[in-house]
């Protein structure tokens, strides 16, 4: 009996950990094109780890294997990548569908936005606080 509900919650685990991933990837890559975080000298992949465990806080889903925190690592990855999309406008009503509507769609996108704000303070408080600790 344990080995069948392990035959058949793998799957189910793999998925999960690639959408999560893919979600992860896409923050990555965002960051590494973001011209603040070059001028002010952050690493991406410590901006993109804030940001991804920023938003999600505010996502759906109690734990990180939930099927709706599952949903939202995919609608987060695709609002991310919108402008790559052979036909925006199409992926943007997908998306409207896929959040529930335009007013969830556009909190997601303020919370990714919000995200990033409260990860670009952190960081430069941290810088700030690392360069008084080497001055002293």
């Amino acid at each position: 009996m344990k080995k069948l509900l392990l035959i058949l919650l793998f799957p189910l685990f793999l998925v999960a950990c690639a959408d999560k991933n893919h979600y992860e990837q896409v923050v990555l890559e965002e960051m590494e094109k973001e011209k603040d975080i070059k001028d002010y000298k952050i690493d991406p992949a410590h901006m993109a780890k804030c940001v991804i465990d920023t938003t999600y806080l505010n996502m759906p889903g109690f734990f990180a294997f939930d099927p709706d925190r599952l949903q939202a690592y995919r609608n987060y990855a695709k609002m991310l990548t919108l402008t790559k999309e052979k036909d925006p406008k199409k992926t943007l009503e997908e998306l409207r569908k896929e959040f529930g509507s335009p007013e969830e769609l556009a909190k997601a996108h303020a919370n990714y936005t919000e995200s990033i704000m409260n990860c670009y303070t952190a960081i430069m408080h941290e810088q700030d606080s690392e360069d008084g600790q080497s001055k002293t």
